[in-house]
């Protein structure tokens, strides 16, 4: 019989290795090239969702990271509400906050910025979500703290945020993403080049 705390071990061995991988190779994108995937990405964006969406919740971006906020201007112009995260602990989801574009943010843990907590808080319709790697049925891979995770089942356990889409460069994408079972996936990711989504039934 397979030992559960090998498979476990292994796999985050196999993350790790990966998100190792991935760091390196998306640190070496070049800023103009990395601006050009922001706009093409805002593009796609508002194609891919809806105007009936209500809010829209994003991240502010890491260094690295795949920068939403071209995509927030157009779609807080075309009228969607938008909201950002906040931490409230560490084996806690996120809790996500109404943000006005031009609002201030605070600095919080891991030196990411969030909206302050007495902004009046906010259930997302859609969830832009920040990552590393992806694959072509949907898995992600994040930094390894499972914030996205716990707050993507938390969300769909309720009923909301009706679509996660990733954000991301062409280039992180790989052949497979190694997940367990607290790993969320994907409704849909969209890159600089295209934009991909999965059916993946009725939520509970």
């Amino acid at each position: 019989m397979p030992d559960p705390d090998n498979a476990a071990d292994d796999l985050v061995r196999r993350k790790a290795e990966l998100r190792a991988r991935l760091l390196a190779c998306r640190g070496e994108v070049d800023p103009n090239r990395a601006a050009a995937a922001a706009e093409a990405i805002a593009d796609r964006l508002t194609e891919l969702i809806a105007p009936e969406a209500e809010v829209v919740a994003a991240y502010w971006p890491l260094a690295g990271e795949l920068d939403p906020r071209p995509a927030l201007q157009r779609l807080a112009a075309r009228g969607h509400r938008l909201a950002l995260p906040r931490m409230q602990g560490k084996a806690l989801p996120l809790m996500f906050h109404a943000w006005d574009w031009g609002q201030p943010l605070i600095q919080g843990g891991f030196g990411v910025m969030q909206p302050d907590p007495a902004a009046p808080s906010a259930v997302p319709d859609v969830v832009l979500v920040p990552l590393l790697a992806f694959d072509r049925v949907g898995q992600r891979l994040g930094y390894g703290r499972g914030y996205y995770d716990r707050t993507l089942g938390a969300l769909r356990a309720a009923g909301a945020a009706r679509l996660a889409i990733g954000l991301a460069f062409a280039l992180q994408e790989v052949e497979a993403v190694p997940f367990g079972p607290a790993d969320e996936p994907l409704d849909a990711i969209v890159t600089e080049h295209a934009s991909r989504r999965w059916s993946r039934g009725p939520r509970p």
